[in-house]
């Protein structure tokens, strides 16, 4: 059942999300059928009223079209299609003017509105590159240790958000030097490549032209990370491994209600594994719910169920039986969900 709701949300989505980009095909097919239907109406009340020498496509595009001229109905229900013609053709133009003029302005005024460089007040600042779950766990201590931070996007949706939300970011592509000379590197104390190993080793190479940052690269796939340290990174941290090391750890000590096996990524946070057994009340929860603050507050980053890992998840899934958690948080946050697995 959970399967099957989360399989309707995701075709959904992945609807609106066509329509979204596909705005203006979309427009297009509705006015070529919007137009079709008017001129099949128009004919058939043309026969009806008597008017054959009327009753013809091109008389009826012209109609349809221009809505005036020398062709008139003389019956009610000709003259009530005319008026909802007339009242849909300014509907019709109103959306043509929003899709291909009001819309593409404001994203051109949008776009050039996103933050592109940090105050040049800003110093001792951490840069991240690349946004995502374990960045918004980072971001919470960072915030609670008044530590100061960007984060360097290249998604202007993503970008968009962090605005809305008040969290410092520029846009760009963290690659580019200039980006990082916006985003305060010469004062800057670290920098955290968050994106594709491909990318971050692109980013690595910028940033080490500036020999005081201090860099940590995330990396996907544990056998690139002598390539990034070969590009200049100071650390390595690879997600992916920390998993991997935490698998054979499932026969997890119940009576033991401190957090153990956890392994600190950053300073004060730390990523753990956790079996979720048949009687805990997290089963039936969606991952939204329970990283909810008042819940547990902690970040669930990964998933494992039936041999299959997942670095994606959504926070729709909903979780059940014999799955294994991955979760990132601060010891507090992690006690509080070690507790609600049992």
């Amino acid at each position: 059942m959970f399967t099957s709701r989360r399989k309707k949300i995701g075709l959904r989505a992945r609807f609106r999300k066509l329509l979204h980009k596909k705005r203006n095909f979309v427009y297009k097919i509705v006015a070529v059928l919007v137009l079709i239907i008017y001129i099949l109406i128009f004919e058939h009340l043309m026969i009806s009223e008597n008017q054959f020498e009327n009753a013809d496509p091109i008389t009826a595009l012209y109609w349809a079209t221009s809505t005036y001229g020398n062709v008139a109905f003389n019956s009610p229900a000709g003259r009530l299609f005319s008026v909802i013609v007339q009242i849909s053709g300014i509907i019709l133009i109103s959306g043509f003017l929003v899709t291909y003029i009001v819309t593409p302005w404001m994203d051109r005024v949008i776009k050039f509105r996103l933050p592109r460089k940090v105050s040049q007040s800003m110093k001792d600042h951490i840069i991240i590159c690349g946004y995502n779950q374990l960045v918004e766990t980072l971001i919470d201590e960072l915030t609670e240790q008044d530590t100061l931070f960007v984060i360097v996007e290249d998604e202007e949706e993503l970008v968009r958000e962090l605005v809305y939300k008040d969290i410092p970011c520029i846009f760009g592509s963290p690659s580019d030097k200039q980006t990082l000379m916006n985003a305060g590197i010469e004062k800057a104390k670290m920098l955290i490549a968050n994106k594709s190993d491909e990318r971050n080793a692109n980013i690595v190479l910028t940033a080490r032209e500036f020999q005081h940052i201090n860099i940590i690269a995330i990396v996907e796939d544990q056998s690139n990370s002598r390539y990034l340290k070969y590009a200049g990174a100071d650390t390595v941290v690879s997600p992916k491994s920390m998993f991997g090391q935490f698998i054979g750890k499932k026969a997890m000590d119940r009576l033991v209600s401190r957090v153990t096996g956890a392994t600190e990524v950053f300073e004060g946070i730390h990523i753990v594994e956790f079996p979720v057994y048949l009687k805990s009340p997290l089963i039936g929860k969606t991952l939204k719910e329970i990283s909810n603050q008042q819940l547990t507050g902690a970040k669930i980053v990964g998933t494992w169920k039936s041999g299959t890992l997942s670095f994606d998840p959504k926070e729709e899934d909903t979780v059940q039986e014999n799955f294994v958690l991955l979760a990132v948080g601060t010891r507090e946050e992690l006690s509080k969900l070690k507790k609600l697995t049992h």
